[in-house]
């Protein structure tokens, strides 16, 4: 089977691409780099040529409001079409748990225009909404932070480790179309200000995080309900925690 992986040199992209490689199918890691743009259409054509499965994980390299947009409605408007050209059987993307939730940010709307693309495309599809990635609890912190305070939210999380987000989207790849939505999350549930406070301390990083029912993420204010998987939605847990997260992650780059 051939699989070509939308953002397959990034953080899951490229583990997704291992993962699919170890078990004998064929994948290309596509991306800008490698000569498949999605934004001006470079590449598609002949990149997608007799593919089966197509994954999307690419994300906006800015998330300021009218950028983000412009880049998932470009993006998904142009895969989309090079897959119905191609004859794609399936295609995967990954989003947010908790995307309708956050409709007061604008990298939360243009995720659900994205989302709203593929189930208007004809295309078989699986949604598969993850929450945050211990990889970005760095990132997060960065998001909020002002001089050497972080205000941030005391709502609940439910972070996942990349490798368990990239095993996932890898077995949607191999099923299947679901035409619904697969949620993904960790196995421990915590608050958002609690976690960054804890992995900040443990990296050595003196800056001070204030807990903020108040506080906006990404542009949003949050419930305990809100970046964790509804009820009903029957998530996959990941097995990886935060301890063991944290004590395998590769070192931090000079």
């Amino acid at each position: 089977m051939k699989i070509v992986v939308i953002g397959g040199s990034g953080l899951i992209g490229s583990k997704t691409v291992t993962k699919l490689r170890e078990q004998g199918h064929e994948v290309l890691a596509a991306s800008p780099a490698s000569g498949v743009n999605t934004i001006t259409g470079e590449g598609l054509d002949e990149a997608l040529a007799g593919t089966d499965v197509v994954i999307d994980v690419a994300n906006s390299p800015s998330f300021e409001d009218n950028a983000v947009m412009e880049f998932f409605k470009t993006s998904g408007q142009n895969l989309l079409a090079a897959e119905t050209k191609a004859g794609v059987k399936h295609h995967i993307a990954l989003s947010v748990v908790g995307t309708d939730r956050l409709q007061d940010s604008g990298y939360f709307r243009a995720k659900q225009v994205q989302e709203d693309l593929i189930k208007q495309s004809g295309i078989p599809y699986s949604i598969v909404h993850s929450t945050q990635f211990f990889e970005f609890l760095g990132g997060i912190a960065a998001s909020a932070a002002k001089d050497q305070a972080i205000h941030l939210s005391t709502a609940a999380v439910q972070p996942i480790a990349s490798d368990d987000v990239a095993a996932a989207v890898a077995d949607v790849a191999l099923g299947a179309p679901l035409n619904g939505t697969l949620e993904i999350a960790g196995p421990e549930v915590a608050t958002l200000s609690g976690l960054v406070a804890r992995y900040l301390s443990e990296v050595n990083d003196p800056r001070k995080v204030i807990a903020d029912a108040n506080a906006l993420y990404f542009g949003a204010k949050l419930s305990d309900h809100t970046l964790i998987p509804g009820p009903g939605a029957n998530p996959r847990i990941g097995r990886i925690d935060y301890d063991t997260w944290f004590t395998n992650r590769p070192p931090a780059k000079a």
